[in-house]
Order: structure tokens, then C-alpha cells, then sequence
């Protein structure tokens, strides 16, 4: 899947759904099962940050995926800054679906 609906559908679901933004708040929504898809950058600096996402994302059976850029990520996910991740908890009406 590309970039753009990727970047496309957290915004749908940042308007109409829940998402939750930050490595902090994206293990917390995984360990407790509150998100259906992982998206995390893949220009994290160091790589550590997000090293704990897809073995987490495994275990509990979520689907994870990449995106080139934190600062796009950010800006999907409605922030001025950029973020190294971001979790779906609820899709709102975002088309999940086509990257579950």
C-alpha cells in the first residue's frame, strides 16, 4: 500500500475516529489492546525508539506498518511536530479494511 493512503487514512481516522499519537502512547494502546493498526516512521533516530513496536504488535496480533517520514506522520495525525508513531483505536469512518 502507498505512503499517501496510509497518511490518507490516519487523518480520516484522527477526524472521525480515535487515534493515539507517541511511542508512549501507542505501547500503552497495544499492551492493552486498544488499537487495530501501528503506523510508525522509519526515519527514527535512534532506530531503539520504536525497536519494541513489532514484536508487540505480533504478539497481540496488530497489524504494523511503516512509513518513510515521522514529519508526514506528524502532520496526518493533525500535529505541528513530527511523531515516530501512531495507533488507530478506533477507525472511525477511515477504510482500515484495505491495510488490516
Amino acid at each position: 500500500m502507498d505512503t499517501s493512503r496510509i497518511l490518507e487514512i490516519v487523518e480520516v481516522a484522527r477526524e472521525t475516529g480515535k487515534i493515539r499519537k507517541g511511542v508512549n502512547e501507542v505501547t500503552k494502546a497495544i499492551e492493552r489492546g486498544q488499537t487495530k493498526v501501528v503506523i510508525a516512521a522509519e526515519d527514527v533516530n535512534p532506530p531503539e525508539i520504536i525497536m519494541h513496536l513489532p514484536a508487540l504488535c505480533e504478539e497481540k496480533k496488530i497489524k504494523f506498518i511503516k512509513v518513510p517520514s515521522k514529519s508526514e506522520l506528524g502532520r496526518a495525525a493533525g500535529l505541528s511536530v513530527p511523531t515516530s508513531a501512531v495507533a488507530i483505536a478506533e477507525a472511525g469512518q477511515a477504510d482500515i479494511k484495505s491495510i488490516e
